[in-house]
């Protein structure tokens, strides 16, 4: 272990292995040392409440930049490793998180749909949390007769005026907060708006592979779902007016295909709004993640060049804040905002209050976007982590395309092998995640798995892949041993 001496008679000599296997080979300088002061914190070389050298003394011990010192310290905070007080510096977690203190043989040891790898977990900054605590406080301790009555089916106009600010500045979409609906998530979204645009068996396009919990939820409503195949440049609309051409919706996720990660192409999108307007119908653009985009801006939504005419864009703040709100959101084209709400007045009569006030104000007081930032930067490290340990691990035998945007990515085995080898895999490694061949409705499914970065501490990523990896190399192995045997 090579140890980093300090000069500071005020702080302890820090020991950090920098060069052990707990280190991820070509992982950035960040996260080589966050996972090195992880190990030092876990293993006991440093105790709960003890300092931690200033950002520029560990810089200058260990070589690395400052950023890369204060990105680590900042991850160690996030993930309950440290804490931070103003003036003092940072500490040494009073109480170290018990699953990174006491890892087990296999990785999934959490609640099923926590574990590392499972989709749709997050992460807020603690200075987000902070502020969204005492936004909820201050509201609560201002009570307003608002909570008092049934109101509005679309929702509280505070919030819906601020989901309207914000689809302008960063999806590009210009709409009038009367267009805006509050809901439950996509789920609801889906449920309130087929119910008031559709008849009992209309047909509705769904992506082949796609998002199945929407499909079943779609077909659960009493509409035929007809899957339309997706390739490198999004849904295939030629192949949708083959096969459904008087189809009345079509469910897309044209920025981040849920599960591949391609992007519609313009010609794809033009042709896809070119046959709603022919056919008189209507396209529902789950815009699901669009607000973690790695590299450049996010991409104009479908609505945004429709003008919400033909589209309807549904928005969510599972991913960007946290799934225990239950807040999503739409934007109808005007022409729908009557049959809508009523379907909503007739389902569940109107959103909950009580935190629509505060959601607002993370929103208005730019709260959420400096939590935004901030966790950007942390999923980015845990995707490009989680691609490398992957590649590395499996030596070869998955192939991991780093996606540009989104809280997910897919590893592929090679499309010669069958799907039951990706489901012996995770079952041996006891992964949570997806098998890719399970968002197939028609088409031919491939191996592999959709697995989830977002949320997890990055150690507990790293662990999880390699079980996975390894297993799948080991269920290769014993497919061509069987092969040879035949």
């Amino acid at each position: 272990m090579r140890k980093i001496p300090t000069n500071s008679p005020t702080k302890p000599e820090l020991p950090l292995d920098l060069t052990g296997p707990h280190i991820t080979i070509g992982a950035s300088s960040a996260h080589r040392l966050y996972q090195a002061l992880c190990e030092t914190i876990v293993s006991g070389l440093v105790k709960p409440g003890e300092p931690l050298p200033p950002s520029r003394m560990l810089a200058k011990q260990t070589g690395f930049r400052r950023n890369a010192v204060v990105t680590a310290y900042e991850r160690l905070i996030a993930d309950g490793f440290a804490q931070a007080t103003v003036g003092s510096g940072t500490f040494v977690a009073a109480r170290i998180p018990a699953r990174a203190a006491a890892p087990k043989k296999r990785a999934i040891v959490e609640t099923p749909g926590q574990a590392a790898l499972a989709l749709g977990c997050t992460h807020i900054d603690e200075r987000a949390l902070q502020r969204f605590r005492a936004f909820v406080g201050r509201r609560m301790r201002a009570f307003g007769s608002e909570h008092l009555h049934y109101g509005d089916p679309r929702g509280s106009r505070e919030l819906r005026v601020a989901i309207a600010d914000h689809l302008l500045s960063a999806r590009g979409l210009r709409c009038d907060p009367d267009q805006i609906m509050l809901t439950s998530g996509t789920l609801h979204t889906l449920r309130i708006i087929l119910g008031a645009i559709l008849k009992a068996d209309d047909q509705v396009w769904c992506e082949d592979p796609g998002y199945p919990i929407a499909r079943r939820t779609i077909a659960q409503c009493g509409y035929r779902t007809v899957p339309i195949p997706v390739d490198a440049h999004g849904l295939q609309i030629a192949r949708g007016r083959t096969a459904a051409p008087s189809a009345r919706a079509a469910y897309v996720t044209p920025s981040h295909q849920f599960p591949l990660g391609v992007q519609m192409s313009m010609p794809r999108r033009l042709e896809l709004l070119d046959w709603a307007k022919q056919a008189g119908a209507f396209v529902l653009e789950d815009d699901y993640d669009s607000e973690f985009r790695y590299d450049g801006a996010p991409l104009m939504s479908l609505a945004g060049i429709d003008h919400l005419q033909r589209v309807i864009y549904m928005g969510t703040f599972a991913k960007t804040l946290f799934p225990g709100l239950r807040i999503g959101y739409c934007a109808l084209p005007e022409r729908l905002i009557g049959d809508v709400t009523a379907a909503r007045a007739a389902l569940d009569r109107f959103p909950g209050t009580l935190m629509e006030g505060a959601v607002a104000d993370m929103l208005n007081s730019g709260a959420f976007a400096a939590n935004l930032k901030r966790v950007r930067k942390l999923y980015r490290e845990a995707r490009d982590t989680l691609a490398e340990t992957l590649e590395a691990a499996s030596e070869g035998a998955l192939s991991v395309p780093v996606p540009s945007q989104g809280l997910h990515l897919v590893a592929r085995l090679d499309p010669s092998v069958a799907p039951a080898i990706a489901a012996e895999a995770k079952q041996a490694a006891g992964a949570e995640g997806w098998l890719l061949a399970d968002t197939y409705a028609r088409a031919r499914p491939l191996p592999g798995f959709v697995l989830g970065f977002s949320g997890h501490a990055v150690p507990r990523l790293v662990a999880a892949a390699e079980a996975l990896a390894r297993e799948a190399r080991a269920a290769l192995r014993s497919k061509g041993k069987s092969a040879r045997r035949a």
